[in-house]
């Protein structure tokens, strides 16, 4: 068979979905692991649902998302043009040797008489009318001009079989399957045509889809057969499901990488997550890398069940790679949420991010995680009070006095300072230490958690704004 050719072909329709990144994944895994070539081809026939601008999305999402195909519209390649709407000419060649080789005929049926053939069931199904018109009536029909589709000649007898390297041998009866339109009356051809013509040429060996083309592929084979082709290897993908019933849908407007983007996932990490859906590595790790992704993926791991898209096992896993980022390339992802907060310029930029480093799972959550330094307003005393920690309102009130005597006194106001000064005041004292930072982080947040703990906080909001905050606290525990 020679060097692998995997292709992604997505239609120009909007966003891309995570299905159909996913689609791209393992194509480009499956390239790569194999020393083979991946393919990008938009796949444009469907004009009706065409969304300008669409184009440029796939071509950012890939190039951002690391998924990048070694021959496209944008690249270049030996087997051009990768957009089909540039190929017309080559599909209207083909399917008319189709039809000379008795896989297709012309159909010069009206829409009015098609939707009079209605089966058992209410469905719309041809019935070969035109299959049996002598060429000297084609000739005449197409010389007067009547509008014609080109539709395929599936036989009224028979199996079609195959073996698909994940879900085995697969058989549709042809009876189960309708005389579909190759060439529409615009002379466009339709997605079934096009992509067996397009994988042909473009030497695609292995072809790598969703199982909604488990049942279509016994129609592709007839064509593969019809014209002498060696047929492709087929590899399909169970489906994601949203939940136990519903499929993840670009229709139902379900997330795109773009999406997960912009609400701050870790990139890597969508990748990643997208990957082990509907696969898994012999080895049990989750966290990967596209190169570990490339060296770990096999066909094996593919599952014929259908995975359910899990939004916080994905969080999860961006908060892994967050936690691993050293810290410059933390701030660079970071900032831009950060600039959202109200907080954003009244405090130390590095210290703020320092505090929410290991304690945010997307970058979207840095804001809601410091909106507590904003300012301190009157809060429920009853916070004071902690069973575990043994803490309560009356010992707030009798501790707080001396913890602004003792940070008052204090010249270095860094955390490591702040802490021994606080812990050798709960010993002096007698009480819990945990007692002691509970009372302190509430006195100077009103909040009862809070990213940070009390003397990391202290540092950020600094000596002065650290003791207004004490003295705001001492007055409502005294009202």
């Amino acid at each position: 068979m020679g060097t692998v050719r995997t292709r992604f072909a997505p239609s120009p329709t909007g966003y891309l979905h995570i299905g159909g990144l996913r689609t791209a994944l393992y194509g480009y895994l499956f390239a790569k692991k194999n020393g083979g070539k991946f393919v990008l081809r938009i796949e444009d026939t469907d004009t009706a649902r065409y969304v300008e601008g669409s184009v440029q999305i796939i071509y950012d999402t890939m190039r951002d998302s690391g998924v990048m195909y070694d021959e496209g519209p944008d690249v270049g390649g030996n087997y051009g043009p990768y957009i089909q709407s540039e190929r017309k000419d080559i599909y209207t060649e083909y399917a008319k040797k189709l039809v000379e080789k008795g896989g297709a005929y012309y159909c010069f049926c009206t829409p009015e008489r098609i939707a009079t053939l209605k089966d058992e069931e209410g469905n719309v199904r041809y019935d070969k009318h035109c299959l049996h018109l002598s060429k000297e009536e084609i000739e005449e029909k197409i010389k007067s001009g009547v509008p014609y589709v080109i539709r395929q000649n599936i036989p009224e007898k028979g199996v079609g079989s195959y073996h698909d390297l994940v879900y085995g041998d697969i058989s549709v009866d042809y009876k189960d399957i309708e005389d579909g339109i190759l060439i529409k009356s615009d002379g466009m051809p339709t997605y079934n045509f096009a992509n067996v013509i397009d994988d042909h040429l473009m030497g695609i060996t292995h072809v790598i889809r969703g199982t909604e083309y488990l049942s279509s592929t016994p129609k592709y084979n007839l064509m593969y057969d019809a014209f002498g082709w060696e047929r492709p290897v087929y590899i399909h993908l169970p489906p994601i499901m949203k939940d136990a019933q519903h499929k993840l849908s670009k229709r139902n407007g379900d997330a795109s990488y773009e999406d997960f983007v912009k609400k701050g996932y870790v990139k890597e990490a969508i990748i990643n997550y997208i990957a082990l859906l509907g696969w898994s590595p012999k080895s049990n790790v989750e966290k990967m890398s596209l190169s570990d992704l490339i060296e770990n993926f096999s066909l094996e791991g593919i599952s014929k069940s259908p995975s359910i898209f899990d939004e916080t096992k994905m969080k999860w896993l961006s908060g892994e790679y967050i936690k691993e980022m050293d810290y410059d390339t933390f701030k660079s992802h970071a900032l831009p949420f950060l600039k959202q907060s109200e907080v954003f310029g009244k405090f130390d930029t590095d210290k703020l991010l320092n505090l929410v480093k290991t304690r945010v799972q997307i970058f979207s959550e840095i804001p809601e995680k410091l909106d507590y330094l904003k300012s301190l307003s009157e809060y429920d005393v009853n916070l004071f009070v902690n069973e575990k920690q043994k803490a309560s309102v009356s010992l707030a009130k009798e501790i707080l006095p001396k913890i602004s005597e003792k940070l008052s006194a204090l010249s270095d106001f860094t955390n490591s300072a702040l802490f021994e000064s606080l812990v050798s005041l709960s010993a002096d004292l007698g009480i819990k230490k945990q007692a002691l930072l509970w009372i302190t982080r509430i006195a100077i947040t009103g909040k009862e958690s809070t990213a940070g703990g009390a003397t990391e906080i202290a540092e950020i909001l600094g000596k002065e704004e650290t003791l207004e905050r004490i003295a705001f606290s001492l007055n409502l525990l005294n009202k």
